[in-house]
């Protein structure tokens, strides 16, 4: 993100506009991936760059992030409003931009590519170096604590809609 100013990226209340990735597969399990350098385990997501929408951000994260063109994947459904939580300050960048905290926009796709299409070092510095399929809920109950709320909220709302994946009937099918 070059020449980009902070009031681009930091809302007004001091949350950085962000896309969150579930990625769900026919047997609704979904992607948890381990991110590079740490110990942690999330799903994937990342910054809206300045003039980005949220639909073009998920797209740009699912390519850098994972290796996934927009034909690899069937968009199911997006959260119907902004998700916020507080980073605590201990995790916070040294020398980036100051931010209260996160502000998602959550999609969840149905993987339509066979699992050798998933590619996690296109990028310059890869997010993760590895990944799984898990079920449903079990990221609820692994992701760190202060991200808990948000995911609860996301697996819930879209949880209907990842049904339909093994639903043969549906129109998401």
């Amino acid at each position: 993100m070059k020449n980009v100013r902070q009031d681009d990226m930091v809302d007004i209340d001091g949350y950085r506009r962000n896309v969150g990735i579930v990625l769900c597969n026919r047997d609704i399990q979904v992607l948890w991936a381990r991110r590079s350098r740490h110990d942690g385990w999330q799903f994937p997501q990342g910054g809206i760059e300045a003039g980005e929408t949220a639909k073009n951000a998920v797209y740009r994260e699912l390519y850098e992030e994972i290796g996934l063109s927009p034909q690899h994947v069937h968009m199911l459904g997006v959260t119907e409003k902004w998700l916020h939580y507080d980073v605590p300050t201990h995790y916070q960048r040294m020398g980036g931009a100051l931010f209260r905290g996160q502000k998602q926009m959550w999609f969840l796709f149905k993987m339509l590519a066979d699992d050798v299409d998933i590619c996690l070092d296109l990028a310059e510095k890869p997010e993760f170096d590895l990944w799984r399929w898990v079920d449903y809920w079990m990221p609820l109950r692994k992701i760190i604590p202060f991200k808990r709320n948000v995911y609860r909220q996301v697996l819930s709302e879209l949880e209907p809609l990842a049904l339909q994946v093994c639903n043969p009937t549906s129109p998401a099918s």
